[in-house]
């Protein structure tokens, strides 16, 4: 989803640095005589139960026979298991949250950065757990089929690339969509990127996004529905406003922003809970609303002295959580079902994907990154050094 779709290069990887409150009367820049940025590690915390509240959606906070994934269970799961899925029900939300979280920490670490820069950081951060996922999700169906369809080899070798949306493919795992965003998002920052990153640029690119969000539903025009992507647009640019808050101190315009985000993302939320079709817009605007306020509180250095070293390895499994626990994880409480009770159940295939997440970290995204990064640097240099002699 971001996360995320959300530290820097590696935004789960490794917990988020953020600027001590220097309160500024004026937006601008840090300087050496800032003092020195502490880690933000509630994000991280905050990212891994984000993830954790869409992986219980998925197993067990859906309950309509007509929507895809309950083959899972033999019966509405709010026959097998009522009090979690009063809860489960609401675990969609988990994916705003990872936008709005997504837009925070884009904008933290592209500050000062090149395009190249974002550009490498992007790929070493989203395709090496992202490669892990869709093979291995392509295992587990083949060797389990019955539960969910196996997409043919054009389709998943299509998906290595992460454009399969683009192309009208269908996604591996049925959770890649939020990727799709992300991208859309990354290439519409990456002007501001290139443009370099300050107040004024970011508060513009928030309201000229913004204005297109509003306008796309009934511009009758399809392109700028697909740049603006409206559903999302208004989650990513509430995380912008925040770390502007965050980097720049409070001001009236940043919580005009904030409050535009809130107005225009609960209505969506509305949408949301109708295709749903188990949780309440009241509940869902209340743990947004929630959430919200938890990120205000970071962006102003309220929670700066959490500093739990545990946090860290928190936040570096969400990422391959999110991308490996669908399609799998119900493949496998689909066989187990009848075999022990369904919350242990649940709770063990969290469990085990937990784990899956820290090994995929571990021995997957780390050095598969490290080699990523010296190469595309490598490239990146080679690139530069032709163009000279041309």
């Amino acid at each position: 989803m971001q996360a995320a779709h959300s530290g820097s290069s590696t935004s789960i990887r490794t917990p988020v640095a953020v600027a001590e409150r220097p309160r500024r009367l004026i937006p601008g820049p840090r300087t050496p005589l800032d003092p020195p940025r502490p880690r933000l590690y509630l994000v991280d915390g905050i990212r891994l139960i984000a993830a954790l509240m869409v992986v219980v959606h998925h197993y067990a906070g859906t309950s309509r026979v007509d929507r895809p994934g309950n083959a899972i269970w033999d019966r509405p799961v709010s026959e097998i298991m009522p009090t979690v899925f009063r809860f489960a029900s609401f675990g969609w939300i988990g994916v705003e949250i990872f936008f709005v979280i997504s837009g925070f920490v884009i904008c933290m670490s592209c500050w000062g950065r090149t395009p190249r820069q974002f550009f490498v950081s992007r790929v070493i951060r989203l395709y090496p757990a992202y490669w892990f996922a869709v093979l291995f999700t392509t295992g587990v169906l083949v060797l389990m089929p019955g539960v969910w369809e196996r997409l043919p080899a054009r389709d998943v070798l299509l998906n290595l690339t992460m454009l399969q949306a683009g192309s009208e493919v269908q996604n591996v795992d049925a959770v890649y969509w939020t990727l799709w965003s992300e991208l859309r998002f990354y290439l519409l920052f990456l002007i501001v990127v290139a443009m370099g990153l300050t107040y004024r640029r970011v508060v513009v690119f928030c309201c000229v996004w913004g204005a297109a969000a509003m306008l796309a539903p009934v511009a009758d025009f399809p392109l700028l529905v697909l740049v603006a992507d409206p559903s999302a647009a208004w989650y990513f640019i509430a995380g912008l406003a925040l770390y502007l808050m965050h980097r720049f101190g409070q001001d009236l315009l940043l919580w005009g922003i904030l409050a535009l985000c809130w107005l225009m993302g609960q209505r969506e939320l509305a949408q949301r809970v109708d295709f749903e079709g188990v949780s309440s817009w009241r509940g869902a605007v209340l743990i947004f609303t929630v959430f919200l306020l938890v990120m205000v509180a970071i962006a102003l250095g309220r929670t700066d002295r959490i500093r739990w070293k545990w946090l860290v390895t928190a936040g570096s499994l969400t990422y391959p959580l999110y991308l490996t626990h669908y399609l799998a994880g119900t493949t496998v409480i689909h066989r187990l079902r009848d075999t022990m009770d369904a919350r242990l159940l649940v709770g063990l295939v969290t469990a085990a994907f937990l784990l899956l997440s820290w090994l995929v970290h571990r021995w997957v995204e780390r050095p598969v990154s490290r080699r990523l990064k010296r190469g595309l640097d490598a490239s990146f240099t080679r690139l530069r050094g032709a163009g000279r002699r041309a």
